[in-house]
């Protein structure tokens, strides 16, 4: 082998010649498995969304150049070559946005909000277009043709959505997960997905530190953490989540990153920064090193200002569409027992300040000085007094409870400030003696009529847990989550999950 000068190293130094040779790199996975079941599912739905989308767009461009057709051959010509360029652009900004990625289908807002960037993409394009070819045409396509188009994809995929939804609730179309963690971690992690299936996780193993046991919440163990990398690229799960674990660190996470590549597994893990993300969560990077900046909760300001005048707004035009329902149940409860209609409770809202609940009184009239004699049959978790068959319940206050509407006068305290539509579950005074400083957190804002406590099991939530979610509500609170948290009240109160 011959050999050159390295003038590095001065005029006598040589270094062998490397020409021919082949560098040895890392081993990558050439031949992935087969995806687990659930990961197939995931793609063909995937297929499906897309196949919607298309078709949707094909079907409304070609709807709207038949409508807008005149007999002026020059207009009509130049009104179908907007209309194939609108639908061209549309196909085309969907994939480029990542609108059909499995991973953000089926569930929360993120599916919707590419969606939209995908449409203001394509019509921004259309609208410089129209404006460099002075195309008349395409006003109406900018203006109200391409938005019209993207409002019957958001149709067609949430028709879709439900469809997906309703197989999940039965246990379809679920991709297996790999939990690994400690073992209180990843039985918090299972207990979640249990909780909201539509998620589309279902925790099929698990793996801990030590490996022992034969399950956890009914899920088999089915190693320690030195297995991972095995279970983990078997083709039996479609995800791995890692959870907190002593022995877990960064190397050891860029490893298991290495050794899934090409197995077509997700990696998914757990950041442990008490739940804080959203609008909250910014990534800067410092020389390449990616750091994550968390500033603070807002607490005041113009967002505020808009939810507390939108909580106003909607309030009263609730009570104005909600007004014969109103006046039917105050009837009712009236005749039961010729008791008073309306059942008024001391709570403290935001700040500490206290003010008077309103609901319809579900309880007998002498329910307050019954409550000592209850005491030992409490079945709520904490300070919190819950039992699911308490004797004071009258048979129209059951009802009323079973659909949340003992808590319609509700809407008069969001009119007078004092709750919002959206916030933490308003506390009894004596819950908040026995608040921790943690919990008196909840009282930063404002309580609400819903909040992630109603749509994510009531009643059936423990204590901790419903603390957890009033803070992570506190501290990640946005305009776009109280408009999630509506939407899925409705859901939750049909339902009446955790409602006694």
């Amino acid at each position: 082998m011959s050999t050159f000068p390295d003038v590095s190293r001065g005029p006598e130094a040589t270094v062998p010649r490397t020409r021919g040779m082949r560098i040895a790199l890392p081993e990558q996975r050439r031949h992935p498995r087969p995806p687990a079941p659930g990961a197939r599912w995931q793609r063909r739905f995937s297929r499906l969304v897309a196949v919607g989308d298309l078709t949707t767009i094909a079907v409304v461009v070609t709807v709207c150049v038949l409508a807008g057709l005149t007999g002026q051959e020059a207009a009509d010509r130049a009104r179908l070559w907007t209309g194939l360029l609108a639908a061209g652009l549309l196909a085309l900004a969907l994939p480029i946005l990542r609108a059909w990625d499995g991973r953000v289908l089926g569930q929360g807002s993120a599916e919707f909000v590419r969606l939209g960037r995908a449409v203001v993409l394509a019509d921004v394009a259309l609208a410089l277009g129209g404006l460099a070819l002075l195309v008349q045409s395409s006003r109406e396509w900018v203006f109200l043709l391409v938005p019209l188009t993207g409002l019957a994809m958001l149709g067609t995929r949430f028709a879709l959505r439900k469809c997906l939804h309703h197989q999940r609730g039965r246990g379809r179309g679920l991709l297996p997960v790999l939990a690994v963690g400690s073992e209180e971690a990843v039985a918090d992690l299972i207990r979640r997905t249990r909780r909201d299936p539509y998620f589309g996780w279902n925790v099929t193993g698990v793996c801990t530190p030590t490996g022992d046991g034969h399950s956890i919440e009914d899920v088999p163990v089915l190693g320690d953490l030195d297995s991972v990398p095995s279970l983990a690229t078997d083709g039996t799960h479609g995800v791995v989540a890692v959870c907190r674990a002593p022995g877990w660190g960064p190397a050891r996470l860029h490893r298991l990153a290495w050794q899934l590549e090409g197995s077509r597994t997700e990696l998914a893990v757990d950041p442990g920064l008490m739940e804080i993300a959203g609008p909250r969560m910014h990534i800067t990077p410092v020389d390449g090193l990616p750091l994550l900046r968390l500033s603070e909760p807002r607490f005041s300001g113009v967002a505020r200002a808009v939810k507390h005048t939108a909580d106003k707004l909607v309030a009263a035009l609730l009570l104005l569409l909600v007004a014969p329902v109103f006046l039917t149940l105050a009837v009712l409860v009236k005749l039961h027992d010729r008791g008073p209609v309306f059942f008024a409770q001391e709570r403290v809202g935001t700040n500490g300040r206290t003010f008077r609940m309103i609901k319809f009184r579900s309880m007998v009239t002498d329910a307050e000085a019954r409550l000592a004699e209850l005491a030992q049959r409490n079945d709520g978790a904490g300070p919190l007094f819950k039992m699911r068959q308490d004797p004071r319940v009258t048979p129209i206050g059951a009802w009323l409870r079973k659909y949340s509407l003992d808590e319609l006068p509700q809407l008069l305290n969001v009119l007078n400030g004092s709750m919002s539509l959206v916030g933490p579950r308003p506390p009894l005074p004596r819950e908040v003696a026995g608040y921790a400083d943690d919990a008196r957190r909840r009282l930063l804002v404002r309580p609400g009529m819903t909040g992630l406590w109603q749509v994510s099991g009531r009643s059936s939530l423990t204590w901790e847990e419903s603390i957890r979610l009033d803070l992570r509500y506190v501290e990640n609170w946005s305009v776009a989550l109280d408009l999630l948290i509506l939407w899925k009240t409705f859901g939750a109160v049909l339902r009446s999950r955790g409602a006694y």
